[in-house]
């Protein structure tokens, strides 16, 4: 997994794990795609101050690069 460099500014400036951004997109509670763009949300417990994880990524066969993640500042998302 190949991470923009939006992205690993967001990993610093939230302190996310990699491990955190892997788990979001392998098993999303939420996914949905927006142009060739794909967007994964997941809650974990205890992390984020109880916010999801949104993470926004493209996929190009086997190949994944994460544009940014960020915690929702929502509690409750669509």
């Amino acid at each position: 997994m190949k991470l923009s460099r939006h992205a690993k500014n967001n990993i610093r400036l939230y302190k996310i794990a990699e491990k955190d951004i892997i788990e979001t997109i392998e098993l999303p509670d939420s996914a949905h795609r927006e142009g060739n763009k794909l967007i994964a949300i997941r809650k974990f417990q205890g992390k984020f101050s109880g916010y999801p994880l949104k993470v926004i990524y493209e996929k190009t066969g086997h190949d994944i690069k994460a544009i940014t993640a960020y915690p929702l500042k929502k509690k409750h998302w669509r």
